[in-house]
């Protein structure tokens, strides 16, 4: 019987290993922290619970295939709760813009801010269904592990003008600034900049209207719960709080792993889910690690982000599950995060309000929420964020308290912050990116760090870093391509 490792239990990395052990090879996934997750770790205090995110399920379909592969029902682990709208816009004015697949509602929303829009989001509907066919379901779960792979899709990316950015395509079809902001936005979601994301990511308006918005009951960490329920009994294995610290290779061969626990055994093959720099860098004895590593630390990285989690006192069934608060600025912000490396005084903010959804993620009449920030990786803007994040956060509740909830500060039981430096010192991310590469054409597909290694031809890479890139579907997506190599190499 084969055996492989799979470095992070992260979504991508518990996606894989669910299908490596389906497919009969021996899986051992290896975790650093106390707790299975990666970035949809999970806090309990005081009677609340936090998700770190992810928090937007879309596509179910690719999670319940999980759980298929072996003839199981995902619905024995995890209960997922359709969410409606599937988001809430608003914009300083006080304009409120309700996002759904409810198409009659829909063409309402956007008949209120700009009637003449309506037909012209239309023929972006179409083009965000085309998009959606050749970029996910016919590219999305295929390793592009050679140029020849890039020039067969190079067709179809040209058909769909992918060079151009999912803003100007929107801006095509539809004139009104607002609604461009409404259906462009969600490249945010993955790391990218709507102004120079690929079009292809236009693809993700068209996935959340075939599938919905969902949220698991329980919480995003009962999603990450039920996974390893169904790997350890496929008969998996799970190893938690011992960071791997060194990937062992023999010539051009990994032969294993060797934990800061110091426990060591070895593997036909190895697979990380962490970050791309990270794990190279743990190839301590290997010139491809420090090669690969050097290169990837010249690449562009998604930002990063400031999360606020807060319980509060009191229940707000005015307020949706999901909520984008945009600032007053849209490019302008977007130049100062991803180009000029400045914290603005200005923010748009995602706000999470689980607990309409499912009350028992606080006590009794109170409330969970948080509050996220895009702010630039660490690499672009170096500040001391044991200083800076508490009044970073402090400006961003008051901002809520003065748009959304009066007397907000007030109400608060807990609240607690998370910043770029913890994505770094969690998470070994590098630059303390939240995302990973950036999504830019030049950095997507072939271009994107390879499912499987070009000279080890036993260490895989699933998650973020790979190709298709960061979200669940994304990184459910890679571990699907990533386990069909591994399965035809290991046989």
């Amino acid at each position: 019987m084969k055996r492989a490792a799979v470095i992070g239990a992260g979504f991508g990395g518990l996606a894989l290993a669910i299908r490596l052990q389906s497919a009969g090879i021996a899986t051992t996934l290896i975790e650093g922290r106390d707790k299975p997750g990666g970035r949809a770790y999970h806090w309990k205090k005081e009677g609340y619970t936090f998700d770190a995110g992810p928090t937007v399920i879309t596509d179910p379909n690719c999670l319940k295939e999980l759980w298929a592969l072996s003839g199981s029902d995902m619905a024995a682990d995890v209960e997922l709760l359709p969410v409606s709208p599937f988001y809430r816009l608003n914009w300083p004015d006080g304009t409120n813009f309700d996002y759904s697949n409810d198409d009659a509602a829909l063409m309402r929303e956007i008949a209120s801010i700009e009637p003449g829009d309506v037909a012209g989001y239309l023929r972006f509907l179409d083009y965000s269904a085309g998009v959606y066919e050749e970029g996910y379901e016919k590219l999305g779960h295929v390793a592009f592990l050679d140029f020849k792979s890039m020039i067969k899709a190079a067709p179809s990316l040209a058909k769909y003008e992918a060079w151009r950015s999912v803003y100007s395509i929107v801006s095509r079809y539809v004139k009104n600034e607002k609604l461009r902001q409404a259906f462009s936005f969600h490249t945010l979601l993955v790391g990218g900049n709507p102004m120079t994301t690929s079009a292809i990511y236009a693809l993700i308006h068209k996935l959340e209207k075939d599938g919905g918005v969902w949220f698991p009951r329980g919480g995003t960490n009962a999603l990450v719960a039920g996974m390893v329920r169904h790997f350890e009994r496929l008969g998996g294995t799970v190893r938690m709080s011992d960071p791997v610290e060194e990937v062992e290779t023999l010539g051009d061969l990994v032969t294993g792993v060797r934990t800061k626990s110091g426990w060591t055994d070895g593997f036909d093959a190895v697979a990380s889910n962490g970050d791309i720099v990270h794990t190279y860098d743990l190839l301590k004895h290997s010139s491809r690690g420090r090669r690969a590593a050097d290169k990837l630390r010249r690449r562009r990285y998604s930002p990063s982000l400031f999360v606020v989690h807060f319980g509060v006192r009191g229940e707000f069934p005015e307020i949706p599950h999901h909520m984008i608060l945009f600032g007053p600025r849209y490019k302008g912000l977007l130049d100062d995060i991803y180009d000029h490396g400045v914290l603005s005084k200005d923010f748009s903010l995602y706000l999470h309000h689980p607990t309409v959804t499912d009350p028992v993620l606080a006590p009794p009449g109170c409330s969970s929420f948080y509050a996220l920030a895009p702010v630039p990786h660490m690499g672009k803007l170096s500040v001391d964020w044991d200083e800076v994040g508490p009044l970073y956060a402090e400006r961003i509740l008051e901002h809520i308290e003065q748009r959304l909830i009066p007397g907000l500060r007030e109400r608060i039981e807990v609240s607690f912050h998370y910043s770029p430096a913890d994505f770094r010192t969690d998470l070994n991310a590098h630059l303390g990116s939240a995302f990973s590469l950036e999504p830019l054409l030049t950095q997507s597909a072939y271009f994107r760090v390879h499912n499987r290694d070009d000279a080890i031809p036993n260490l895989y890479f699933v998650g973020a870093g790979t190709h298709p890139g960061a979200g669940i579907p994304g990184v459910v997506g890679s571990a699907k391509a990533t386990a069909k190599l591994m399965v035809d190499d290991l046989r």
